[in-house]
């Protein structure tokens, strides 16, 4: 733009006031675009100016702030300066035009900046700069009315062309960018207070929960925290093992933030959930055009986890086809996407977990022994719920609070029923109990929870009964009865149908309707659930979800 003649340069400004009117909404239209969808404010300070200069030809748009100290003026945003140029544009506080401009409060056009003064150039960027209709403008830029920075532009004028108004139009552009700082301001500041919450939120739970913010005193979790503490700091990979709710998941975080890898991020993955198609594009990502559908290219869980953890729940599912491919990046870090070429190279901890045995799978031909034993390097077994029944009351506790404040209720637990639940072997560990608790608080019609409310659960846990101390003992039976034994009668060839209906159906509804974990369960084979299933003419409801 600058090479070029002034016949030239005034032939690319509008020909009409009408135009220039136009051009003036555009752009402001496209500044107030930019501000709403903004998250970084240097990035959208510097898109804005360049709209100024995209639609309306203004050159070198700077806006020059105050620093931190509020000693002096530097420029936190530019359009046509080179970064060289911009560490230069550094101006005491009532230097130059642009100190004037702060101090006064008031905008200043300079028609000539060659024989100005007062203009220092101190950036350098107009020193080759010679069209005697070149002309500096300023505005401050205010916050609660007071200058906080001042914008500035080069304009070209031609006799269609009022500097006035351009100054007007400037000012509207400061008020926007003033706005925008301010709300800036006002995000970042919650933004601190955010942190400040969370780091005094973690310091209560860390106190309250004792270590890892993990609920539980007991010696065996005892023996958890101090496996934890001591992986934490390595990068060796993790088994996870143990029932089903016994709080993996918890662990693998646990493991993360208490390794040099905490302010990375933590990937959980459930290779359960995704169908097999899927779980390698999740995994190891694609690139454009890989398969039907692939429009762009997505990048993997392992690409996402660069640096940090990612966590591999329910690893016994994994497919034997992929189980090579996770073999590779496990020993080798490096990995290709579905359809791509180029090989990519990550830095990634792998905490799996499982609750199957791996061993009996391996020896069944279901799991890869190569990587069973690349998995295996740390195994930390989690005890289930009735291993450790002394940590009951606290988790029935912390699960209470939390479903008080989340149903608006103040519910408390009588002395039997806290009895009686502890005693219970929740055969679906932590996850069970929470469950149960939300249940009852949800349903309660009084502010005690007490036996009777334990009812709709009495056909469960009244094999538990024996195991209560004797307060508790009788306070059960006089709540809940125990129902006269039906009468019997000689099984059927029609009742057996229906038995094995009801086995197979719930070891189904158990296991979020996956054949594979149904079959285990029953200690039946893939093919023989399936058979049955058919012949039964079973089918997954539609409104039914994974249990995963």
């Amino acid at each position: 733009m600058e090479n070029m003649d002034n016949e030239t340069l005034t032939s690319l400004k509008p020909s009409t006031t009408n135009h220039l009117k136009t051009l003036k909404i555009d752009a402001l239209s496209e500044i107030c675009k930019l501000i709403g969808r903004a998250v970084h404010l240097d990035t959208t300070l510097s898109r804005v100016l360049k709209v100024l200069h995209d639609i309306l030809q203004m050159e070198r748009a700077t806006l020059v702030l105050l620093d931190q100290d509020k000693k002096r003026l530097v420029i936190k945003a530019s359009y046509g300066l080179s970064v060289s140029e911009e560490q230069r544009g550094i101006y005491g506080l009532s230097e130059g035009i642009c100190g004037q401009i702060f101090q006064s409060g008031s905008p200043c056009v300079v028609p000539d900046i060659h024989n100005e003064p007062l203009f220092l150039n101190r950036t350098g960027a107009r020193t080759q700069v010679k069209k005697n209709d070149l002309s500096f403008l300023g505005v401050p830029v205010k916050v609660e009315g007071s200058p906080v920075g001042v914008l500035t532009v080069d304009h070209l004028f031609g006799p269609e062309v009022s500097p006035e108004e351009d100054l007007s139009f400037l000012e509207i552009v400061a008020t926007l960018i003033s706005q925008f700082l301010i709300l800036h301001h006002a995000i970042s500041k919650k933004e601190e207070k955010l942190v400040e919450e969370n780091k005094s939120l973690k310091a209560e739970m860390h106190s309250r929960f004792n270590r890892h913010y993990i609920i539980g005193n007991s010696a065996i979790m005892q023996e958890v925290y101090s496996t934890i503490e001591k992986v934490a700091p390595s990068r060796a990979t993790v088994l996870l093992l143990g029932e089903s709710g016994t709080g993996k998941e918890l662990v693998a975080r646990a493991i993360h933030e208490a390794s040099r890898r905490k302010n990375k991020p933590f990937i959980k993955v459930n290779c359960a959930a995704l169908p097999e198609n899927l779980l390698e594009s999740e995994l190891l990502g694609h690139d454009k055009g890989a398969f039907t559908g692939a429009n762009t290219a997505k990048p993997g869980r392992f690409e996402m986890a660069d640096g940090g953890t990612i966590f591999l729940d329910e690893i016994g599912e994994l497919p034997l086809l992929l189980q090579s491919k996770l073999l590779r990046v496990l020993q080798e870090q490096q990995f290709e996407r579905i359809g791509g070429t180029r090989t990519l190279t990550v830095d990634v901890r792998v905490i799996a977990a499982t609750n199957v045995n791996l061993q009996a799978n391996v020896d069944k031909g279901l799991f890869r022994s190569d990587l069973y034993y690349r998995l295996n390097v740390v195994p930390l077994e989690l005890p289930a719920l009735r291993e450790k029944r002394e940590d009951i009351p606290q988790l029935i506790d912390h699960f209470l609070r939390s479903s008080n404040e989340r149903n608006d209720k103040e519910l408390m637990m009588a002395t039997t029923a806290l009895d009686f639940l502890t005693a219970y072997d929740w055969p679906g560990n932590v996850r069970e109990l929470q469950n149960l608790i939300e249940r009852i608080v949800i349903l309660a019609d009084d502010d005690i929870i007490r036996i009777g409310d334990l009812k709709n659960h009495m056909n469960k846990l009244s094999i538990h009964v024996n195991k209560l101390p004797v307060p508790a003992r009788a306070a059960v039976h006089e709540a809940v009865p125990e129902p006269p034994p039906p009468p019997k009668a000689p099984p059927s060839r029609s009742s057996l149908q229906d038995l094995e209906r009801q086995e197979i159906e719930a070891s189904l509804r158990r296991n979020g309707w996956v054949q594979a974990r149904a079959a285990r369960e029953l200690g039946l084979t893939q093919r023989q659930i399936g058979y049955r299933i058919k012949k039964l003419k079973l089918t997954k409801p539609p409104f039914a979800l994974d249990e995963n």
